[in-house]
Order: C-alpha cells, then structure tokens, then sequence
C-alpha cells in the first residue's frame, strides 16, 4: 500500500478479514456438502432420524429430507460463490446462513447437538460476510 493510499483514506486489505471471509465460503461449501448428505440419508431411510413426539415442527423425515437436500444445494453453491467475491454472492451467503439457522432450529429435536454446531457456525458465517465480506471482494479486484 502506497502513501497516497493512506492519505486518501483507502482502507488495507487485513489479512484477517481475508480470512474470516474465506472462513464463510469454505464453511458454507462444507455446511451444504453435509446438508445434502443428511437430506439423502433422510430420504433413503427414513428409520435414520428419532422422532420426537409434540413437537411443534414436526414433519415427516421424507419432508425433512427434502428440506435438508434443497436448502443443502443453495447452500454450497453461495459458499462456491463467495470465492468470487461478488456482492450478490455475500448477499445470498447472508440469507442461505439464515436459512439453515432456522431450518436447523426446527431439526432441533432429530438431531440437536448437529442443530447447535451449525447454527453456530451459521451465526459466524453472517458475521463473516457482514463485518468482512467486501475484503474479499477488493483484494479479488471486483
């Protein structure tokens, strides 16, 4: 970084926030890879997941399965997207981290210590994306 950088007021790219924000993209590649998997093993065996009894948002595990498999895919493909560092794809990793929070919030029941480490992994992937996402974007030069 040069001089006239520095008095003109253009921020350094830290290499921590570089890497909070890759974090986000490998997390979420990850987070979806796994959610696909879940969602499949819901839908081929449907004895795989316990079922509570009274529980306010219970579905079927087939339904289940399909929710973990479609939400799994958007997933992955924002955290493949935010490598290019583009704003929509921060945008969509934003709301795909909501997405699975919630969605985990209500597989609580079937799986609840899974549930936990994934809606806290999904709470790092916002702020990740929110606080440093657009590191990325400059240091990629979009």
């Amino acid at each position: 970084m040069s001089r006239q950088d520095l008095v003109y007021g253009e921020p350094e790219t830290s290499a921590w926030a570089m890497g909070y924000a890759t974090f986000a993209g490998v997390v979420l590649v990850l987070g979806g890879i796994f959610q696909v998997l879940v969602g499949i093993a819901a839908l081929a065996n449907d004895d795989y997941l316990v079922v509570t009894r009274d529980y306010a948002f219970r579905f079927d595990i087939t339904t289940w399965g399909w929710i973990h498999l479609a939400v799994g895919l958007v997933v992955l493909f924002a955290g493949i997207g935010i490598f290019s560092g583009a704003v929509w794809a921060r945008t969509v990793g934003v709301f795909v981290a909501v997405l699975s929070a919630g969605a985990h919030f209500m597989f609580m029941p079937y799986q609840p210590i899974w549930s936990a480490v994934v809606i806290a992994l999904d709470v790092a992937i916002i702020w990740a994306l929110t606080a440093h996402g657009r590191d990325i974007a400059e240091e990629r030069g979009v």
